[in-house]
């Protein structure tokens, strides 16, 4: 059996400026204040991105609330954190963000057992008429939907 999967918050702005074509599990290194912070759910991963430097992979602007029992423990909200991945993973995800136009996008972050897990997507950038068609999409369905209800 495996192990309990807990989502703690989703990134919804992600599939609505990108298209996810993949994603990727990682692991994160954290401070112990902060997976606690992240246990009550004060995590928000808005504006976050993943950055690939030096064979090392980090998630900045992800933003993790202090928590309010840590006092001097408790580090910056916004700090770059780094992302745990195999060395050749790391390499594959570079070579395709350095070449094909795509970005890294943090989608999810969720417990796996008592582990911090950080679901990242390899995406590409929506254009503003894909964006209008999504909602178009969206807007159908839900009017599909209301009427199928009523009958």
């Amino acid at each position: 059996m495996g192990e309990a999967v807990k989502v703690i918050a989703k990134n919804s702005k992600a599939f609505h400026d990108y298209f996810i074509e993949d994603t990727y599990e990682a692991g994160i290194e954290l401070a112990g204040t902060e997976v606690k912070s992240i246990r009550m759910g004060n995590v928000n991963l808005k504006d976050s991105f993943c950055l690939i430097k030096d064979g090392q992979m980090t998630v900045l602007g992800m933003h993790i609330s202090p928590y309010e029992k840590g006092n001097i423990f408790n580090k910056d909200p916004r700090r770059p954190r780094r992302l745990l991945m195999h060395k050749r993973e790391i390499l594959k995800l570079f070579n395709k963000v350095k070449q094909d136009g795509y970005s890294l996008v943090p989608v999810k972050i969720y417990f796996k057992g008592p582990r911090v897990k950080l679901e990242v997507g390899l995406a590409r950038g929506k254009k503003l008429y894909d964006k209008r068609e999504a909602a178009a999409k969206r807007d159908a369905k839900r009017m599909m939907d209301r009427a199928m209800k009523t009958r």
